[in-house]
């Protein structure tokens, strides 16, 4: 079988399956696990490297509204990689390839590939996805062995928080301007021991304001700019360190969502875990994704 994977967590996915021989094309994004950053880019952003936060929030709107596509896809490296099965998603314009382009593209192969767009809003609807690649791919045994070793993880944590005091908490997807998380982060967050005051489960990210946070009165603060690491997270936190001064929670933590909460893939557990930690250190002392402290 012959693979192209247009989305990060969907070549995670592929490569925990087992399938990562199998995967020929990717994204330009899917840097994990790092054998597939040798593997052929389909597609690239048609946004500036150099912008800032508000002038790419802004750059996406624009683009948007026009109906211009935020990333351009190879068709011509797509049709040469005669994939049997694409993988992509219809979840989130701003994060990958626009599914109607790859159809158009794809209907162009010689012989007929299956096309399987991803689009999970949940944490359930992440572990769903494993099974629908499974079914494509028939990774079958795999799938199975990878739900129960998520579903331990997550069994753990919620086990050792089961009784705590639940800790007030708002998650800044980006901060100029504020979005506050949504889809699976408000799970992730009430599972570890956690209260979301600003996100909702399964709906999309929310744009905000710093009054609105404030009016929340958070404990925490997680500041998880989309598609960024950790190190980019603290920087956007010391730049608008009055602000989230202004909050008055006790910590402000940067985090690496790029790795662990933007990608709905297996490394969401990770993420699961980390909050737990951040949350409730006493309880879980252990996090695996990078954390770092905001000093305000």
């Amino acid at each position: 079988m012959r693979i192209v994977s247009l989305v990060p967590h969907a070549t995670e996915l592929l490569f925990a399956l087992g399938m990562g021989e199998s995967v020929v094309g990717v994204s330009h994004a899917c840097d994990f696990p790092p054998e597939a950053r040798d593997l052929p880019q389909l597609t690239r952003s048609l946004l500036a490297d150099d912008t800032g936060a508000a002038a790419v929030d802004l750059a996406v709107r624009e683009r948007s509204e026009r109906g211009e596509p935020l990333y351009a896809l190879d068709g011509e490296l797509l049709l040469d990689l005669e994939p049997d099965l694409i993988v992509t998603q219809a979840l989130c314009e701003v994060c990958a390839v626009r599914p109607d382009d790859v159809v158009a593209i794809a209907g162009e192969l010689a012989e007929p590939a299956q096309i399987v767009a991803l689009a999970p809003s949940t944490l359930g609807e992440t572990m769903g996805d494993i099974r629908t690649l499974a079914q494509a791919t028939g990774a079958r045994a795999e799938a199975l062995d990878l739900i129960a070793r998520q579903r331990e993880r997550i069994d753990r944590v919620e086990s050792a928080l089961r009784d705590v005091e639940r800790v007030g908490t708002v998650a800044l997807e980006w901060l100029d301007p504020v979005f506050t998380a949504g889809h699976w982060t408000p799970q992730l967050i009430e599972m570890a021991g956690g209260l979301d005051l600003c996100g909702f489960a399964g709906e999309p990210s929310e744009r905000s304001t710093w009054e609105a946070v404030a009016a929340a009165a958070p404990e925490v603060v997680l500041v998880m700019p989309c598609g960024y690491g950790a190190a980019h997270a603290l920087e956007e936190a010391e730049r608008h360190a009055g602000e989230l001064r202004a909050l008055g929670a006790r910590a402000v933590v940067a985090l690496d969502a790029n790795a662990t909460f933007s990608r709905p893939g297996p490394r969401l557990i990770d993420g699961l875990e980390t909050l737990a930690h951040v949350l409730h250190p006493d309880l879980t002392p252990d996090a695996p994704s990078t954390v770092l402290h905001v000093e305000l």
